[in-house]
């Protein structure tokens, strides 16, 4: 195995136009079928709910989790995406992510933003100027519904653009469903974390997979050694909830930002990285095909 093996290094996948990362989909934030559940709250879903709510992992969420989060929660377990809950993975004033059984015995992430999330400035930051999201408004709600939706379109771009990111698996409102990379007891470490044996090459990778992210349209807008993990020998992005499209008004901003991240990170490994010198590969014009 060589080293760009080693830290994961992905191909592309096949089936992108030549306008890859400016076709964007406006993305709906109109009401779902979990909205209609919740209305409703017939029998079935009332008893889903109390069960949920009784069970360990969720008893202090019943102030935050509205019943239309409920309903997202029912609505993926019909569907077949959640099977049964494990514990938290981690908790925050945003978000708190679980850990479950989804389809297949597959091992998941479960990912529920809280509608009244503290951080619902800073959401709109991202948000206002991203072409997906024009006319968002000012509605908590939507706001959150809205980034939820992005980031589950932001993993969907990465993945196709050959970034190692957690695999998108689906969304409904505020719960969004993806690859668990690492289990509870032995769960992935933050590049803050360890002892990088060969940071030379997994710089390379890092500025490889900006690269990639750029030229499908999307700037991670808050890379660091925080939002880089390791996991069985590759490196993987994750956090791209904030990810805006080089279309944003601050997407210059968010990039340079990035780039002194990544280079200070690795500049601390030992490594000479010029922040202007890696913006401009992560910009670098696709060669003619």
């Amino acid at each position: 195995m060589n080293d760009r093996e080693e830290y994961g290094l992905l191909e592309p996948e096949e089936g992108e136009g030549e306008d890859f990362g400016d076709e964007w989909e406006e993305i709906d934030v109109s009401d779902t079928e979990a909205d209609r559940i919740a209305r409703k709250r017939d029998r079935e879903f009332a008893e889903f709910r109390k069960r949920l709510k009784d069970a360990d992992q969720f008893k202090v969420e019943q102030s935050v989790f509205d019943d239309a989060t409920f309903a997202a929660i029912y609505k993926l377990v019909q569907d077949g995406y959640i099977e049964a809950f494990g514990g938290p993975i981690s908790t925050g004033k945003e978000a708190n992510v679980y850990e479950a059984l989804g389809a297949e015995d597959r091992d998941v992430a479960v990912k529920i933003y809280r509608i009244n999330a503290s951080n619902f400035q800073q959401m709109r930051e991202y948000l206002e100027g991203d072409p997906r999201f024009e006319g968002i408004g000012s509605d908590k709600k939507k706001v959150v519904l809205a980034w939820t939706k992005k980031e589950f379109a932001n993993l969907r771009r990465a993945k196709a653009a050959g970034v190692r990111v957690p695999e998108p698996i689906a969304v409904e409102r505020n719960v969004l469903v993806m690859e668990l990379v690492g289990l509870v007891e032995d769960r992935a470490r933050r590049l803050a974390e360890v002892d990088v044996e060969n940071p030379e090459t997994a710089f390379e990778v890092v500025r490889e997979y900006m690269r990639r992210l750029h030229r499908a349209g999307l700037v991670h807008g808050d890379l660091s050694e925080y939002n880089l993990i390791i996991h069985d020998g590759e490196l993987v992005v994750i956090d791209l909830g904030q990810a805006v499209t080089v279309h944003h008004p601050n997407a210059e901003d968010f990039l340079e930002r990035d780039c002194r991240n990544v280079a200070a990170f690795f500049t601390r490994q030992g490594i000479d990285v010029d922040p202007a010198d890696l913006q401009a590969f992560v910009t670098e014009a696709e060669p003619e095909p």
